[in-house]
């Protein structure tokens, strides 16, 4: 049964908003009808999956040029991935990436980090100054960045905050890559050399973009 209470919060779509959505459909979507009718009846077929930040700055679409049904991409606090676990609880990420690798059978897998990153800022917020004020059973975001703490204790704390930040943000990316290697499916996927795993880094104001060197151990320019 429906309920009401809920729906009644529920309000007409901003103008602004569909201003965007009528302009998009006069425009982009009849430019490309074919390419929609297309993705509609046979279904998507990405080759590539990005694990990606929310943050709205990052444009991934725009990054890489990519047309509708090109990219599965999942978005989460600083681009993270958890270590396996198979419990009751809920798991969005590795339930995205299970369905990209098992299912959709993507053969490309990319973690995207980026600059100014709030979530990874706020990670040694929590771990350090307030950590003693703030109880991590409070806040999902608080404990998702558990995901971080590792990472974050390899930190050198007497260089200054700004400089941790942007350390951290390229550890979130080598820590989220470290994590999907404990997933059954990815392990058999990398031995039957059916998936490639790669760790990047996008710079927001300059518009670079990196990859991790695992022979060198640091982000060089793609």
């Amino acid at each position: 049964m429906t309920n009401k209470n809920v729906f009644k919060f529920l309000k007409p779509l901003p103008h602004f908003l569909k201003k965007r959505y009528n302009n998009w459909k006069a425009t982009t979507y009849i430019e490309n009808k074919k390419l929609y009718e297309k993705l509609a009846i046979k279904g998507q077929k990405p080759n590539v999956m990005i694990v990606s930040c929310c943050d709205s700055r990052v444009h991934i679409s725009s990054i890489f040029g990519s047309e509708a049904g090109e990219f599965f991409i999942h978005r989460n606090i600083a681009n993270l991935i958890p270590p396996y676990k198979l419990n009751t609880d809920y798991h969005g990420t590795s339930a995205a990436i299970e369905y990209a690798v098992d299912i959709l059978k993507v053969s490309h897998l990319i973690v995207l980090g980026h600059s100014s990153c709030g979530g990874v800022s706020a990670c040694l917020d929590y771990f350090s100054v307030n950590e003693k004020k703030l109880n991590k059973n409070t806040s999902f975001v608080r404990s998702w960045l558990e995901i971080l703490r590792p990472s974050f204790e390899e930190i050198n704390t007497s260089i200054s905050k700004e400089e941790q930040v942007k350390i951290l943000e390229k550890k979130s990316v080598i820590a989220s890559l470290e994590n999907v290697l404990t997933f059954p499916f990815i392990k058999k996927a990398l031995e039957n050399q059916t998936i490639t795993l790669y760790g990047l880094w996008h710079d927001i104001q300059s518009g670079d973009l990196l990859f991790y060197d695992t022979l060198s151990n640091k982000f060089k320019n793609v």
